[in-house]
């Protein structure tokens, strides 16, 4: 369905009264750094007609060379869930960026970009009635397990895209968010709120976690000549009237007494509310040093295509378009605004943010009651160099080798150097080949302009006469099915072993014999499948592969769990519990990654967040920092791309 809307803007204008400035807005149609601000989603559509340029949030079919920037992967499979499954209506699900970070579309060079569905009518996401407010602390906002919200704060959908204006990496950059809300008349109040931090908002004990040390967020800090030290949390708060956009305020995070500062790049705009009217921390408003426009805004004043996943109404029903007023847009160019990292650092490609949490609120006043909000969801979070060879260890003769990276981007430069190897060929993307021993190192840009964004390593180890023959297991696996099991594994080098030893443990201290594996007489790489009985231990039975070489050395694989016959695929599982002296994380991850582990008390209070670092297949990772608490309950909570899991863990001392 495609609907031409029918957009109707009044001017308006921006008072700062604390300086007495009057500064023209734009509320009418128009395109910044190629993207449609005109409430519509539509690629190569603008203002009510087609046109052949032009970027937007999706494509509605019309031609030209404007592109979408949403992800739409399996928006038809999710459209018809809605069909024949309708309790899929009430799922909440992102969409990110379909290019790559970094990529020039247009001449211009996308960031990210994300779409959000949020809950609905009976909400997980609100905030509880009553005094929650901005400028509090997160740990002190309330919220229910779940709870009918008003129409007109009702947030359905969410978007945010950031792009720069040219292909370079200091081209003036630009923030674009769009929001729709279930009610259209009367005036609209909602806040997007920027986090230096990765607070992340845990359904399950109803609580917010990992934000900032600042009074529960970031502050922004200067030198006593006003130039900027490092950034802080920002919120840009809008307000529509049944008519137009009215107003949009940039507000930061900073100590009181920061405000006595003149800043180099920005200029203070005479507001500063925090948590009462003597809190040290708070958001103060800003104001760019140049005069012109830095930020525009519209609603749709008619019908307007909802965009390639509809839209669920409260009422639970699958529409094509966004009423009139429903859907509301905005631009902020940040550079202007003098709060982008190329305002005040070396390096442009900074992030300017790590996660957004969207809120709307219950009037104008911006300590008005917060109502409804998306939970905190995370951008610019690009994949950091992974390198990775196949085999690290060689004898008897080096053959030419290939490291490579394990997650590359498309749009990122991979360089690599050595001080002790040899590189044969080009020293630059995504693999080399190598063929000599040494430490082989590789560098990230996101882009050309960009100072290197990570760091990693691969080392190629070479034995000429095979004393110690390094074999390797890899892909070790054991499958429960009752009491019978299917234990797997891959062995590299293979000709260097005389024997496996299959050990089992109830403590992961003591492990005896379940079978001995004489090794195969095929050389490199061999596979292993033996099935066999499972001793049933009770909670947790602990599996791990010992090596024996032709040598006599011995080494042992990683640790696979097994717990109540179910391997450590299903989920991310902390153990012992209760636990004394030692913790214990298990899992198995298709990539090699990172999660985080949130600590929180029974009462919901965060204590810290624990970071660990995850190989692919099974692992086994102590959490030592976790048994070094108190004795008491606590509410693990684990967030990765791969895994994520919620789990109550009780210490005994």
């Amino acid at each position: 369905l495609k609907v031409n809307p029918m957009i109707k803007c009044l001017p308006i204008v921006f008072l700062c009264c604390s300086i007495q400035m009057v500064t023209g807005q734009i509320t009418t149609p128009i395109i910044k750094a190629n993207f449609g601000i005109e409430a519509d989603l539509s690629s190569n559509y603008f203002n009510g007609t087609t046109q052949l340029t032009g970027d937007d949030w999706f494509s509605n079919g019309y031609t030209g060379s404007g592109q979408f920037v949403i992800d739409t992967t399996g928006a038809a499979a999710i459209l018809a869930a809605y069909i024949s499954n309708p309790a899929t209506r009430n799922k909440s699900f992102s969409r990110l960026m379909r290019q790559a970070p970094y990529t020039v579309v247009n001449n211009k060079l996308l960031l990210d970009a994300v779409f959000h569905r949020d809950y609905h009518g009976d909400d997980s996401t609100v905030f509880a009635s009553g005094s929650n407010k901005n400028g509090m602390t997160p740990a002190m906002w309330s919220c229910p397990v779940s709870q009918g919200i008003p129409d007109k704060n009702d947030i359905l959908d969410t978007y945010t895209h950031v792009r720069r204006d040219g292909p370079n990496a200091t081209d003036s950059l630009w923030m674009f968010g769009g929001l729709s809300l279930e009610n259209t008349t009367g005036s609209r109040y909602f806040d997007f709120e920027l986090y230096q931090t990765d607070i992340v908002y845990n359904r399950s004990t109803s609580s917010f976690q990992g934000y900032g040390p600042d009074a529960g967020h970031t502050s922004w800090k200067f030198d006593a000549a006003g130039n900027i030290i490092s950034p802080g949390d920002i919120i840009f708060t809008a307000e529509f009237s049944s008519s137009s956009l009215t107003l949009v305020e940039a507000r930061i995070w900073v100590n009181r007494t920061a405000t006595s500062i003149a800043p180099v790049t920005f200029k203070w705009a005479g507001d500063f509310d925090g948590d009462g009217s003597g809190a040290t921390y708070g958001y103060a408003n800003i104001l760019p040093k140049t005069a012109g426009t830095f930020y525009s805004g519209i609603q749709s004043n008619a019908a307007t295509w909802a965009g390639s996943f509809a839209l669920v109404r409260v009422d639970n029903s699958v529409v094509n378009t966004y009423l009139a007023r429903q859907f509301m847009e905005f631009s902020v160019n940040l550079t202007k605004l003098g709060i982008e990292p190329a305002s005040f650092s070396n390096n442009a490609c900074g992030s300017p943010f790590r996660r957004v949490l969207i809120k709307s609120r219950a009037s104008t006043s911006f300590t008005a009651e917060l109502k409804d909000f998306v939970a905190p969801y995370r951008m610019f979070d690009y994949p950091k160099v992974d390198a990775y060879a196949s085999t690290i260890y060689y004898c008897g003769s080096m053959p030419s080798a290939t490291i490579e990276v394990f997650n590359p981007i498309g749009t990122s430069l991979y360089n690599w150097t050595t001080t002790n190897g040899n590189i044969v060929g080009p020293a630059n993307g995504t693999s080399i080949n190598v063929n000599a021993a040494g430490t082989y190192y590789v560098t990230q840009q996101l882009h050309s302009q960009c100072p290197t964004f990570a760091k990693d390593s691969v080392t190629i180890l070479y034995d000429a006469v095979c004393k110690v023959l390094n074999v390797q297991v890899t892909d070790f696996t054991v499958d429960a099915d009752g009491v019978e099991g299917a234990i797997r594994w891959n062995a590299n080098n293979n000709e260097g072993a005389a024997s496996y030893m299959v050990e089992f443990s109830t403590d992961n201290k003591i492990f005896k014999n379940v079978k001995t594996v004489p090794a195969s007489n095929q050389p490199g790489s061999a596979t292993y499948n033996l099935q066999t009985a499972l001793e049933n231990t009770g909670t947790v039975t602990f599996y791990r592969i010992k090596i024996i070489e032709k040598n006599g050395a011995v080494k042992y694989s990683n640790t696979v769990v097994i717990r109540n016959s179910i391997t450590a695929t299903s989920a991310p599982f902390i153990f012992p519990n209760p636990a004394k002296d030692e913790v214990w994380l298990s899992l198995v991850s298709p990539t090699k990654t990172s999660l985080n582990i949130f600590v929180n008390d029974i009462a919901g209070r965060y204590i810290k967040t624990v970071k660990v670092n995850v190989s692919q297949g099974a692992n086994l990772i102590s959490l030592h920092q976790l048994a070094l608490q108190p004795a008491g309950v606590y509410i693990i909570n684990i967030a990765g791309n791969n895994a994520t899991a919620t789990q109550k863990l009780m210490l005994k001392k």
